[in-house]
């Protein structure tokens, strides 16, 4: 006979990955193949679809797997993400904070002021690679988060390559679109009413993360995330 201290535990882990499972949320990105520099993208939350679907922009040259990657076969014949490929990252990415121009926000995820000296840091050789920063004077290579346009007038940091793996890619990004249909360098983009409909739904207290992928890896997806097994963008 099973001791019923076990039972209980069981059935309280089980309670729990269950109440997970229906709070997570998911904002997944599809693109034809891993040379789509297009996609299209749906938000969800446990099972539910929260928003209609809209088209995004990706990488000028489409897509290629992530260091975290944990979808592909990860054999020699797959196409890895390397700073300065414009490509965007495919594979499974949390989302942690929203940034912008404004000084003030109420977002439920932590929020990052765009000031005018902030950059974010895509030299290899600096040891603060893939790090949003205050400017000291003496980098090499990295953008400015404070830009002439409004690109960055609202966006979402990708933890993507959050270990800093030199040249493997770094500042990535969801951010307001250049131009519609236009891609971007690596980041993924769409239009301002989009990306603010997405800030203004993420909770940090519901573990929100991107699931960037080509249609071929839809079956490994449903697998890790089966509560995505009616979504129209997996079929």
């Amino acid at each position: 006979m099973v001791p019923y201290f076990m039972i209980k535990s069981f059935l309280i882990l089980t309670s729990f990955s269950i109440l997970l499972f229906s709070s997570q949320q998911i904002v997944l990105v599809v693109a034809d193949n891993m040379n789509s520099s297009q996609a299209k993208l749906a938000c969800y939350e446990g099972d539910k679809k929260v928003f209609s679907t809209i088209r995004v922009n990706l990488g000028r040259n489409g897509l290629a797997w992530g260091v975290e990657n944990k979808i592909s076969s990860k054999n020699s014949t797959d196409i890895l993400k390397y700073e300065g490929d414009k490509k965007a990252p495919a594979g499974i990415f949390t989302l942690t904070n929203i940034f912008g121009y404004a000084k003030k926000s109420n977002y439920n995820v932590p929020y990052l002021y765009i000031e005018k000296n902030l950059i974010c840091v895509d030299d290899t050789h600096s040891n603060f690679y893939n790090q949003i920063i205050m400017a000291q004077g003496n980098e090499k290579s990295f953008e400015y988060m404070k830009r002439d346009d409004a690109q960055y007038k609202i966006g979402i940091v990708v933890n993507y390559n959050k270990k800093a793996v030199k040249g493997r890619g770094s500042c990535i990004f969801m951010h307001i679109q250049r131009a519609p249909n236009t891609p971007t360098v690596g980041c993924t983009s769409m239009s301002e009413e989009n990306i603010k409909k997405i800030a203004n739904w993420l909770d940090k207290k519901k573990n929100p993360i991107l699931v960037q992928i080509p249609k071929k890896a839809a079956k490994k997806v449903i697998q890790l995330y089966p509560q995505l097994k009616s979504s129209q963008l997996l079929k």
